[in-house]
This record gives structure tokens, sequence and C-alpha cells, in this order.
């Protein structure tokens, strides 16, 4: 049922007060192709639009409480799909995973404290690090010439010494498609563990990982001074619902966050986001098999057509996500004036610099969660952007 064909008919998102598609062309012209913000061009799986629809029929939508069957639900998906069962208490829910890591950062590190991230990286890492007050202590990921990143953990570790108290990780990472591997995780906490720093963990990308590589949960590493923020909203394509978890294993640090979720007036439990999220976890696997495998094909399909169409561009090896990180440096523009150029031939991408003003200039990110046919299409107008 959730074979190429399905995923190949995408579906019409004009007119669904959409921001990928109706908000960019509001602003860059009605033709403009986006594969830019990181949501998918596919229905989402059957049984949440029916989980939905049943929701609805029922025509009151009072006070709703969080009950056994959500925390089950997102235990048992993350046991089937990553070997990992998180205990229910653990689990504690929030309206997304951006709002998860400023909470966080407010509950476990004081104003002007120095908080870690690995740039490039997705640009609110930094920006829940501003808006609490606190300090950016950049460890930058080392690139190769080939686009392949890894840690500095020399970087971290100086990050350390300096007195920073929290480390913001992306795993996997966007933008730069890294599956970090167990022993490089590994290798990261025990860094973070000899000076006491407290990680974070953004793991909403989990479920997009490629063969031969495996995504290693944080939490089945330690318990320590730890917390993994997940969500279906990525997986399944929910994020409008508003639904994402912090996965605390220590009593304390949970006590914590639920008392800087109270003093910041943030509650969680959307009535149709519960349902949507349970309808997920417990019938979306066969469609999120279907959505892998095709993803495959158009992680090859974007590497054939920007071969065949950049061969001066390097794309970052996609390991995870299904987001394509590209360096055009090579062809002589600043992000900014490529944004430009997509713009006017009828793209829109996402500008490397929101990754990071330095190391993400003459970047861009290509999103591939859509039909096929659009890679080709996007890639072809890239092109035409780079030569007008």
């Amino acid at each position: 049922m959730f074979d190429s064909a399905f995923f190949d008919a995408g579906l019409d998102r004009e007119g669904s007060d959409c921001i990928k598609w109706d908000t960019c062309r509001r602003e860059h012209g009605k033709d403009v192709l986006p594969m830019w913000v990181a949501d998918m061009d596919f229905k989402s799986p059957p049984a949440v639009t029916e989980a939905l629809r049943r929701r609805a029929e029922h025509a009151t939508y009072g006070y709703t409480e969080v009950t056994a069957k959500d925390n089950e639900a997102l235990a048992g998906f993350w046991e089937r799909r990553h070997g990992m069962r998180p205990d229910a208490e653990w689990m504690v829910m929030i309206p997304c995973v951006v709002t998860g890591m400023k909470i966080a950062i407010t509950a476990f590190t004081q104003p002007g404290d120095g908080v870690i991230l690995q740039s490039p990286v997705y640009g609110p890492f930094g920006e829940a690090i501003d808006v609490t007050g606190r300090k950016r202590m950049d460890a930058p990921l080392v690139r190769d010439d080939k686009g392949h990143y890894q840690m500095d953990l020399a970087a971290v570790e100086e990050a350390c010494k300096k007195g920073a108290k929290l480390m913001l990780l992306c795993s996997p990472h966007n933008p730069v498609g890294r599956c970090w591997t167990k022993e490089e995780l590994e290798a990261l906490l025990a860094v973070l563990e000899r000076y006491h720093v407290f990680l974070v963990s953004d793991e909403i990308h989990a479920d997009f990982v490629y063969a031969p590589h495996t995504f290693t949960p944080i939490l089945s590493l330690t318990h320590k001074n730890v917390l993994s923020l997940c969500a279906a909203s990525k997986t399944f394509n929910l994020a409008g619902l508003q639904q994402s978890s912090f996965l605390c294993p220590d009593e304390g640090a949970r006590e914590k966050l639920r008392k800087t979720l109270d003093a910041n007036g943030v509650i969680s439990g959307n009535i149709f986001a519960l349902a949507a999220t349970r309808a997920a976890y417990n019938e979306g696997d066969a469609w999120l098999d279907g959505l892998l495998t095709y993803l495959v094909g158009n992680v090859r399909e974007l590497e054939r057509v920007v071969a065949e169409n950049l061969p001066r561009a390097v794309l970052s090896p996609m390991e995870a996500t299904y987001l394509g990180w590209l360096d055009l440096r090579a062809y002589g523009f600043t992000t900014q004036e490529m944004m430009v150029r997509c713009e006017k031939a009828g793209v829109a991408f996402t500008g490397g610099t929101f990754f990071s003003e330095t190391l993400g200039d003459g970047f861009l990110r290509i999103n591939i969660g859509c039909p096929r046919r659009y890679i080709a299409e996007g890639v072809k107008r890239l092109k035409e952007a780079l030569e007008a």
C-alpha cells in the first residue's frame, strides 16, 4: 500500500495555510517550488487521519487528560524502532522540541551561563541560548573535503573548562546529515561527565536513518545528567499539532523541568495531538517503512542530479534526515546572493547562514521529503539560478 506510487502522488498543500507552500509562495512568487522548511509533502498515515476524524466527531472538546495509553504508545514505538523502551515516568509532555530546549536551558542553568552547541546547526539552537540570556559556546563540527563532518571533542572540552553548564546535541544532526555512532556519543559523554555538564539531545530526526547506519538513543548509553527530546512530528508530519516529549530518567531533573514549565505557563496535551500521536506510534510502522524505502531513493536521486547538474558542488553524505546539505562555495556566491538568484529562478531552499553565519555561508539546505520529481526540478532551477 505504501509503495513508491503512494509517495510519488504527494498531495496538493496549497490553500491549507501551509507555511511551506502558502507562506513561501506569498512571499516569493506563486510559481516557486518550496524545498526549504523541514516538513514533508506526503499524506500522513491513514490511521492518523481516521483517529482525528473519530475524535472530531465526538463533538465536544473539553479539558483532556494524558493517560497511560499515550505513554505506552511512545514507549512501544521507541522499543520497536530503536531497541530502547523509555519508562513512562521519564516522560514529560511539551508542545515542541524548540520549547523543550528553552525550558531545559532555563531549568538547568542560570543567566550568563555557557551553553555548548556545534555549528553549523539548526538555527533555533542558538536562538534558544540567546533568548534565555545564556552565552553561546560554539564547538564547531570539523568538515573534510568530501563534506563529511565529525565532532571536535577538544573544542567541547575547552568549552567545559571555561565553565559551560549544558550542551545542546543534534542527533541525528540537522543540517549536516550525520548519524552519530555509539562510539562518538560515548566519547562525547566521557568529556561532559568529567565536567558535570548536562546534555540535552534533540532526537527529533531519530527515525530517518539509512543503512548501514543505525541510530543510538542517548538514553541507551547513560541516565546521568542527560535528557532526550523526541516527537512524532517530523516522522509522521504532525508538526502543526504541537506535541513533543522530554525523556528524562532523573526524578530531580524532571521536577525542575515541571516547575519551569509551570512557571512559564507552558502546557501540553492538545486533544487532537494526543489522538493523532497515539495513532501514529501504534499504527504507523508500515507507512514509515514505506517512507524510508522511498527516501533512500530520493537520496540517490539527489546525489545523481547534483552530480549531473552541479559538478562543483559538494553534497554531504546523507546518513540521516531528509535534508541535504549542499556546499556551493565553488560557484562564488554568498548564501544571500544565492537566495536572491533562487527566488528569481522559482525555487526556495533554506540558506546556510540560518545554521551558522560563517560556517554556513555559501551553503544551502534542500528538503527531499517530497515526491521524487520535485528533486530534479529543484536542482534544475538551482543550476539556472547559479548560471544566470
